[in-house]
Parts: structure tokens; sequence; C-alpha cells
């Protein structure tokens, strides 16, 4: 770490900068400094509201991702630390990769929209982060973030430009692919000697409770995240409206389903911090289309039912029979719903709901998300397992001391903590 994280981090840096210095100028467009600098109102309230959005994105991609991931009882450092700096990258070599992509002149002009994007592409990241969390090293994942984010814009590219097939809140391109990248990766990266329950591999009382807040940020913005690109207007008014139905459904039928599957009735935690989520996945893809908000609705109760399921017995099946160990469960959160978003796009687009695609390009955006995801993890895996980059060991995973200064606890202290704040602390005078 002393050597390797260093010189890796500032050689990609001093390498984004250079890339910076000869492709990205700032927009010279006449219509974007006139929504800056006029005086009439309508072009003022156009930028600020794009911007607002943005605004919006950026707060799910570094505090909703972030803290979402802090369940584990001895990795929230690393988790909400390590979503930072790999999404401060990636959204730099997101901006690049796209924009050359894109701007056939060579030069790429960044304005909102950019900025947008290249939040988008470190989403498509952090998602496969949550599959290898806890078992891969920052190194490990700065390379994986270089490798996904250019592997994603050409998916994107095939998806958006090729194929012409809509998926405004990227149910396909961003939540299906990410999570099967990362669980291609993580069957690839699979060890025996974490096959069994790792003392670390579990939370506590607060790092659920951090976690929660989390999902509380990805929840309140997420219609932010399905409107933000779409077309101003009615376009962009649907998708809020149809993200927002969605995921109130979403919440109410996750709730139930967590009673339905549990011992005793009770709820779990981990459903209620990932299932009512899923229907802000599953609606991305149809979210600016005409499909009335009881459509929307039912979109988000059956992403809820899958998500449920899926980590009630789909979790346990992948670890132990196709030995795919999914740290944080984004196949249920991301890859079941993104896929059930896929699939009502096509079934949407097929019964008159958008004119913009056929389900015969939509079928394809899927299947190219899905097949370009496994295939980019695969290679990816493949390349993270070579001994260079410093993979933990087993009795290593999952703890924030190996890669961070930790404060340390005084034993009574520690003792409260490991179980989950159920001992009464006392006053010391």
């Amino acid at each position: 770490m002393r050597f390797k994280l260093p010189l890796l981090a500032i050689g990609l840096e001093v390498a984004m900068i250079v890339l910076f210095a000869l492709f990205v100028h700032y927009e010279t467009d006449h219509n974007v400094h006139q929504q800056i600098n006029t005086t009439t109102p309508g072009a003022v309230d156009k930028f600020l509201v794009s911007y607002a959005l943005f605004q919006d994105v950026h707060v799910m991609i570094f505090v909703g991702f972030g803290f979402l991931m802090t369940f584990l009882k001895k990795y929230g450092f690393s988790s909400v630390g390590i979503n930072l700096f790999i999404a401060a990258l990636g959204l730099q070599w997101g901006t690049l990769i796209r924009g050359i992509l894109h701007h056939h002149n060579q030069e790429i002009h960044v304005e909102i929209e950019n900025m947008i994007n290249a939040d988008f592409s470190t989403a498509t990241v952090l998602i496969s982060f949550g599959a290898v969390l806890g078992k891969i090293s920052p190194i490990q994942m700065l390379i994986m973030t270089i490798i996904e984010i250019t592997v994603f814009i050409g998916n994107e590219y095939l998806v958006g430009e090729i194929f012409k097939a809509s998926d405004i809140g990227a149910s396909m391109t961003i939540h299906a692919f990410g999570a099967y990248f990362g669980l291609a990766a993580a069957g690839i990266l699979y060890r025996p000697g974490l096959r069994k329950e790792h003392d670390n591999e579990e939370s506590v009382y607060h790092s659920d409770l951090f976690a929660m807040i989390g999902t509380l940020f990805l929840w309140i913005f997420w219609p932010s995240f399905n409107s933000a690109i779409a077309d101003a207007g009615e376009k962009q008014y649907r998708a809020i409206i149809n993200t927002y139905f969605s995921l109130a459904a979403c919440v109410v039928t996750a709730y139930a389903f967590s009673s339905l599957v549990e011992h005793r009735g009770k709820l779990d935690m981990v459903h209620i911090q990932n299932a009512t989520l899923a229907g802000g996945v599953a609606v991305g893809t149809c979210a600016d289309m005409e499909i009335y908000p009881y459509i929307s609705m039912i979109i988000g109760s059956i992403a809820a039912m899958v998500s449920v399921l899926g980590f009630k017995f789909l979790t346990p099946f992948f670890a132990t029979k196709l030995r795919i160990h999914d740290t944080c469960g984004v196949h249920n959160l991301h890859g079941l719903p993104g896929v059930v978003g896929g699939l009502a796009g096509i079934g949407a687009v097929a019964l008159g709901a958008s004119n913009k695609s056929t389900p015969a390009m939509q079928a394809a955006a899927l299947g190219s998300s899905i097949g370009t995801a496994v295939g980019g993890g695969l290679i990816t895996g493949l390349i993270l397992k070579l001994p260079i980059w410093g993979q933990p060991p087993d009795q290593n995973c999952y703890d924030d001391s190996v890669y961070w200064e930790v404060p340390r606890l005084r034993e009574h202290d520690n003792h409260f903590y490991e179980h989950g704040g159920q001992n009464q602390l006392k006053l010391e005078v």
C-alpha cells in the first residue's frame, strides 16, 4: 500500500490532467452562456433546474451509495472512504471516455449534462463495488474503475446510438450492467476460505443504522436520478412522477414481504435497506414513458417482491452453489430489478407508451447490457486476481485496520459496539 497506491493514484491523476489539457474545454455554445447570463426568467430557470438535478445525483453518488455500504461492523471507513476515492477518479475518467466516444472532433465541451453522465458512469462502478466489498484492496478497485467505466460507456453507446433503445433511468445500462459486472468479477475472485461465515462479515446495531442513512438519501433523490437527462417538459415530468409512485409502492410491498418471509414475522433490516429502493431501479427504463402512475406502482411492487425473495433465497444459493459471494446483495437491489425494468420497457414499448424504440431493440439493449457486463466482469476478475495488486488475505477481509488508521476503542466500548449497543453505557466521573 505504501508505494503501490500513491504511485498508481498519482500516475492516474497526472494522466487525467494531461488528457484534460488536450481534450476538455468549457462549453462554448451560445445558448449555454445565454442560459447563465440572460435576464430572461425562463432561460435562467432551465440552467438552475439542470444544476439542481445534478446536485441531487451527486448526493446519491457520494452520500447515498457510500453510507448504504456501511452495514459491516468493521468496514465503515472503507465503505464511505473508498466510495469517495473511486467515484472522484471515475467521474474524471467517465468525462474523458464518454466525451472522446461522442465527440469526433476531439474536443470535449463540458456542461451540466456531461457532469450528470460522469456521475452516472461512477454509479456503475459503485454498484459493482458492493459485490466485492471487503474482499479486494483499494488498488484493485482503482484498476476495476478504469476498466469498468470504459466497458460501460462502450455498452451505453451501443444501446443509445446503435440500438436507439430507451433507458432514461438506466435500469439496463447502469443497474443491471453494474450488478452483473460485479457478480462476474466476484465469481472469478471467489475464495473457498471465505465460504464459511466470516467473523467480520456481519452488522451491528449502529452500522445498520448508518447504512439506513444511505438508503434514505437514495430513496429521496431517486426521482432526480431517473429524470436528470430526460427531455425537459412532459418526459421529465413523467419520469419524476412515475419514479415517485414506484418507490412509494415498493416500500409498502418490501415491508410486507420482509415480514412474510422472516421468522415470526419480524422485519429484516437488510431487506428494508435495499428492497425499498428496487422500485427506483425497475421503473428507470420506462420512467419517461406514458405508462400512468398505477403501472409504475405495479412495477415498484414487483421489484420489491423480487428483491426480498432474492435476498432470502438467491443470495445463499449463489454463495453455496455458484461460488459467487455477493457481499451487499447487489444482484437483488440492482441486477434483478434492472432486468424487471428492461422487461417493463419492452412491454411499455410494445403497448405504444413510446415511439422512440421497438421491442426488439429494447430486448437487444437488455441482452447487450447483461452480456457485456458478464464478459467485462470475467476479464476484469482475471486481471484483479494477479498477485501484483495485493489482494487481502482471508483473515483480513472486511476489516478497516488493514488499510486505515483506526482509533482504538477502550475494551468496554469495543464490547458495547460488538454487541450492537445492547449493553447500557455507564458514565465515568
